[in-house]
């Protein structure tokens, strides 16, 4: 009968997705882990409602106690001054010289500045800025472009290099003349190569029609993803550097690109997230590359500017590129 067939055939798939430990624990865990990492990600006080920027010694009385607002302590003028014209702080004020910035465009600085006249800063020197704000898509292209990278990086290279172990095919081309070296580099150069061709596609196309926010060059953008590329696949041949089981290779590429994509400031800002969650996201490449290219977007930062981030990639490749290389086995 066909209740029959349709009742046995709902039974062995039940059976069959049971018995698979690891994709049943995937299942259960994985929702577990993501919330209790929000959870914590978040704990604490709530965020204050403004930010200020302090050059020099931060006073502890009159409009520098208003609760609800953050002050901040400024260590370059020039870059903050650059963040009140993209509106990522609301004022900045400089006591000890005498004068404090305000962007005219920004309805949160005209709002702060009448607090601050009002509360006894009618001495200081106004100096306007102003300069469009950052939308909430000029602030993710990066993190999305930097995402689509690492999972083509790792699913690219690592799941295909193990699919390749299980099938065979590296046992053949170890009887070639071809050395583990070689082949290694040759995943490298093939798959940097369709990242960067999909970037260039996806940014340039996304641009046209969403008209997002670019103020450094595109050179300088070019080697920071590249470099992040190069870090990303590099990280995948470690993975697939001596497993044979496609399913353990998908598990480990999923454990280590999921929290990727949460902790390394993809879709929010790590500001006011707890502070280990903050140390642990420096552990990851997406991070660092992420930071940069926001830095040259949305800052126009050189490549002076974004030198700590493209060292920690470079530092991060060298490793992962000699572990690699000495866990390599064709069998």
């Amino acid at each position: 009968m066909m209740l029959r067939r349709l009742l046995a055939v709902f039974v062995a798939r039940n059976k069959e997705f049971l018995r698979d430990r690891a994709a049943l624990g995937w299942n259960l865990l994985f929702p577990v882990l993501i919330v209790a990492g929000f959870a914590f990600a978040f704990s604490g006080e709530p965020a204050p409602l403004y930010k200020v920027g302090v050059v020099g010694h931060t006073p502890q009385s009159g409009f520098f106690s208003t609760p609800q607002v953050q002050f901040i302590a400024v260590d370059d003028l020039a870059v903050a001054v650059t963040k009140v014209e993209r509106h990522r702080l609301d004022l900045l004020v400089d006591a000890t010289g005498g004068r404090y910035w305000v962007n005219d465009e920004s309805p949160r600085g005209q709002l702060l500045e009448r607090l601050l006249l009002g509360s006894g800063g009618g001495a200081l020197q106004k100096q306007a800025v102003s300069g469009r704000i950052i939308r909430y898509v000029d602030w993710l292209i990066p993190g999305v472009l930097g995402m689509n990278i690492m999972f083509s990086a790792l699913y690219g290279v690592g799941y295909v290099i193990v699919r390749y172990r299980k099938n065979g095919v590296l046992k053949r081309l170890k009887a070639t003349p071809l050395s583990a070296i070689e082949f290694l580099a040759a995943q490298i150069v093939s798959r940097l190569w369709l990242i960067v061709a999909v970037v260039v596609v996806v940014f340039f196309g996304t641009h046209l029609f969403v008209d997002f926010t670019m103020y450094g060059d595109y050179l300088t953008l070019f080697i920071a993803f590249a470099m992040g590329g190069i870090c990303m696949i590099s990280m995948g041949l470690v993975i697939a550097a001596r497993i044979a089981s496609e399913e353990l290779a998908e598990g480990l590429l999923n454990l280590i690109s999921w929290p990727m994509m949460f902790l390394s400031g993809v879709w929010f800002s790590l500001e006011g997230t707890h502070p280990l969650v903050q140390q642990l996201a420096q552990v990851f490449p997406l991070t660092h590359m992420i930071d940069a290219a926001r830095a040259v977007m949305l800052d126009g930062a050189g490549l002076a500017a974004i030198a700590p981030q493209l060292g920690v990639l470079l530092a991060m490749t060298a490793g992962f590129l000699a572990l690699g290389a000495w866990l390599f086995r064709w069998e």
